[in-house]
């Protein structure tokens, strides 16, 4: 089936979000991050803990999750509707309770449209 402008607008706006995050993720932004996520999200992490939203914007105030680089590697979107599936391999670079590493990570992120914006809603990551 034929890509729609409207798939089109819809993956630049994923996009944008996907890479907001990890521009506020580094300069430690709760805030923007915030605004990126929907209110339910959760993060399922390498370890499997899935972590609320909440728990998880405390602990980047705290400073016990520090991220210092993510370099993308790479990205695909698939769009169907008001929903959307981002998956995307990167190598982040954290400090997580005092132990500096660099992960190869694949995320897949459950994107929502809310109020006419993308937010995420979950993002399950893996080692890649």
């Amino acid at each position: 089936m034929p890509t729609t402008s409207g798939d089109d607008q819809a993956r630049s706006a994923i996009l944008a979000n996907y890479r907001s995050q990890h521009r506020a993720m580094i300069e430690g932004r709760t805030d923007v991050l915030d605004d990126l996520l929907t209110d339910q999200f959760t993060a399922t992490h390498i370890t499997g803990y899935q972590q609320p939203k909440a728990e998880w914007l405390a602990q980047i105030r705290s400073g016990d999750f520090t991220y210092h680089d993510i370099e993308e590697k790479n990205v695909s979107i698939s769009v169907d509707g008001n929903t959307a599936t981002l998956v995307g391999r990167a190598a982040v670079t954290v400090t997580i309770g005092g132990s500096k590493g660099t992960w190869n990570l694949e995320s897949t992120m459950e994107y929502v449209q809310q109020d006419g914006k993308w937010k995420v809603a979950r993002s399950r990551s893996r080692t890649s």
